[in-house]
């Protein structure tokens, strides 16, 4: 992680300089996002929205064979409650 000593101008600005900002890929243009703490400042690109709705998401993972059903799916999940709910009632603390 790069550090640098900069000048806030006397319209309050300042510069990144370009190694930094080379380091962290930003560019001219980019908005960013200045959070005031009590110590200090943080600096942050501004999050664009992926624009992607949850259908879009369908089918993004591929399951080769047949389709698992709610029950064959939820198993495994199921058996986690069931391993850790002996294991906090009956004293299986291993």
């Amino acid at each position: 992680m790069a550090s640098a000593a900069i000048t806030l101008s006397g319209d309050g600005q300042i510069e990144i300089p370009k190694e930094i900002g080379d380091a962290l890929h930003w560019q001219a243009g980019m908005q960013l996002v200045l959070v005031s703490k009590p110590d200090g400042v943080t600096i942050s690109t501004v999050q664009k929205p992926t624009r992607r709705r949850f259908a879009d998401l369908i089918g993004l993972l591929k399951h080769e064979g047949p389709a698992l059903s709610d029950e064959a799916l939820c198993a495994a999940v199921d058996l986690n409650e069931d391993q850790e709910w002996r294991r906090v009632n009956q004293g299986d603390h291993a």
